[in-house]
């Protein structure tokens, strides 16, 4: 165990990479020390932005003895080469969501984590909402009764310059999909976390929005879960001006529905003490969406997970989302993808 701070580099100098470098920074017990770009024009000023080195090469990065956490935010078909990489030299990783975008990739992080005893944990800050933790304790608790109906809905916008912005945004090879891949992942991932995986998807996508987009911009699935409760993933880039994200959890004995991590409706049959207290309106804004701006999030969320990373590798706590967990999102939207495919229903 030491008292010093752990020390994080950041692979990939996007956007979403300020988030990165804001949490680090507010963290407790860690510390960003090294950062990398394929442009190192971005990378001498991101570094001069945050207080921290530069690096030419990914294997000047991995060769720094004070980098103990590489976070990868690089295109996400690119994460688990880099991610791999990392972990053969020795670093723990911590990835934006996804995990990367085919199993096999990402079987491949499961298993160099466990030969390299190294840890591997992805970005789904989603879950680090007040109110999403107590849903979870909510349908743990049996407070729903039985389940009945389950359900995410992602209806949000992204203009055409969004996707020509970047080569890679809205191609199947490096972001590996479109509205749920890249941005419905966060509502998947919260369903199935919340409920649990379903064992059968029929589903449907298509472009309607952007003309000339590789990637669907508008998916519907249709799901059936073990307890033969049902639900819907509705997944939309091409929805202006773009609604909050809204999960709802139907049940014999309850009723819950959240937008982004806002309580619209928090009902139960058999009302408990603090129920009141969960519906009050909460300060500030919390984890935030991106409804129609990406960048309309906090880095609260990140904040949460890099701190968690700390006290696993300090301490031996349990990692909040280990990587054979963030494959769950990425397993059930290929499986919504290979449904609209095929025109027949996958079983998982």
């Amino acid at each position: 165990m030491s008292n010093e701070n752990v020390g994080f580099a950041i692979v990939g100098l996007g956007s979403i990479a300020d988030f990165h470098a804001a949490a680090v920074e507010h963290a407790t017990g860690a510390k960003l020390v090294a950062v990398y770009s394929r442009s190192q024009e971005k990378c001498a000023k991101f570094a001069e932005e945050h207080n921290a080195t530069p690096c030419s090469t990914l294997e000047e990065l991995f060769a720094r003895t004070d980098v103990e956490v590489v976070m990868i935010a690089t295109p996400s078909g690119a994460h688990a080469d880099i991610a791999i990489q990392a972990m053969k030299a020795g670093k723990h990783v911590l990835c934006e969501k996804p995990l990367d975008v085919t199993l096999e990739k990402i079987d491949a992080v499961l298993k160099t984590a466990q030969e390299t005893k190294r840890i591997a944990a992805a970005i789904f800050q989603s879950r680090f909402g007040e109110n999403a933790i107590a849903l979870k304790a909510a349908i743990d608790a049996g407070r729903f009764g039985k389940l009945s109906i389950c359900s995410a809905y992602i209806k949000w916008w992204r203009s055409l310059e969004y996707y020509s912005s970047s080569s890679w945004r809205g191609t199947w090879a490096l972001d590996g999909g479109g509205a749920l891949m890249n941005q419905g992942i966060h509502a998947v991932d919260l369903l199935q976390w919340l409920v649990g995986m379903p064992t059968e998807v029929s589903a449907y996508i298509s472009t309607v929005g952007h003309d000339g987009l590789e990637v669907e911009d508008n998916a519907v699935a249709s799901l059936r879960f073990k307890n033969g409760a049902l639900g819907v993933i509705e997944g939309s880039t091409a929805c202006y001006p773009g609604t909050a994200k809204r999960i709802e959890i139907s049940g014999t004995d309850g009723y819950v529905i959240l937008e982004d991590d806002n309580v619209i409706r928090w009902e139960f049959r058999n009302p408990e003490p603090n129920d009141d207290e969960i519906r009050k309106p909460k300060e500030g804004g919390g984890i935030g969406g991106g409804a129609s701006d990406p960048r309309a999030i906090s880095f609260q969320g990140h904040q949460y997970q890099i701190e968690n990373l700390v006290q696993a590798i300090r301490n031996g706590a349990k990692v909040a989302i280990p990587a054979s967990e963030a494959r769950n999102a990425v397993r059930l939207i290929l499986g919504i993808y290979e449904s609209s495919k095929t025109g027949k229903p996958v079983k998982f």
